[in-house]
């Protein structure tokens, strides 16, 4: 649903840039925000208040986490978001690339639409995903996501100006995204014990955010002091690496 609902924006926004401009784009954007505000709010104060239980102490339990297989997994995952960078860069690229031939504000679009394509990847990529990681296990799953973010990253650093070779590593990535956010919180509730499991997916978070966090720096810092080749070249070292890690711990 959230990948489903991330077409949507995108396809208002290449119809606004269209007709009006980018800053009347990102203007109407944050009714949306405002509105999504005002229905938790409403959801807080409609929800039925819950009944009295039992208070436990809060115990984050990180040791008996990072041991064992769920320990190795998490490993693995660090590796990956190390490289997982927003997909903004993605759509910078894409424009930066397209600009020369097609000018800024067509560039700005066809990478609009590129992103629609990424998120339609990722919709679709979804279901069979997790079909497949009930069926195969979801490491297998976790794996082919962090290839098509290698194919991604890789052809976005080595491509020129085609818009259809993008479109491939826009989709390549879209399907990436859908594998690995299937894979990565099943495989950690399928090797979690129930006593630890909320401390399992606190880490997990924590993983991820500042993973992103750090690809997000370190791939902008490249970028900008170096090439944007060198940048996505970079997070596809990182994919790798994330490769070479699970390989090592199913061994």
């Amino acid at each position: 649903m959230d990948n489903l609902g991330a077409i949507g924006g995108p396809l208002l926004a290449l119809g606004l840039v269209a007709v009006f401009s980018v800053r009347t784009a990102m203007l109407v954007s944050a009714f949306p925000g405002l509105l999504a505000v005002a229905a938790i709010f409403y959801a807080i104060r409609a929800t039925r208040r819950p009944t009295e239980q039992e208070r436990r102490p809060l115990r984050i339990r990180l040791r008996p986490v990072l041991h064992g297989e769920l320990g190795r997994i998490l490993v693995g995952i660090s590796a990956f978001e190390v490289g997982n960078v927003a997909a903004t860069l993605l759509i910078l690229r894409a424009t930066e690339l397209l600009t020369p031939g097609w000018g800024h504000g067509s560039a700005v679009k066809i990478a609009l639409g590129l992103y629609i394509a990424y998120n339609a990847a990722a919709t679709l990529a979804s279901i069979p995903g997790g079909r497949l990681g009930d069926r195969r296990g979801n490491l297998l799953v976790l794996v082919l996501g962090i290839v098509c973010f290698g194919v991604a990253y890789a052809g976005l650093a080595l491509i020129g100006a085609s818009v259809a070779a993008l479109a491939v590593f826009f989709v390549a990535a879209g399907v990436a995204i859908g594998f690995v956010e299937t894979a990565e919180h099943a495989a950690v509730a399928e090797h979690a014990p129930v006593d630890i499991r909320g401390s399992a997916f606190g880490a997990l978070a924590a993983i991820q955010s500042l993973g992103n966090f750090a690809a997000s720096a370190i791939a902008g810092l490249l970028w900008t002091t170096v090439s944007p080749r060198a940048a996505f070249l970079y997070l596809a070292a990182w994919m790798l690496i994330a490769l070479a890690t699970f390989a090592g711990s199913r061994r």
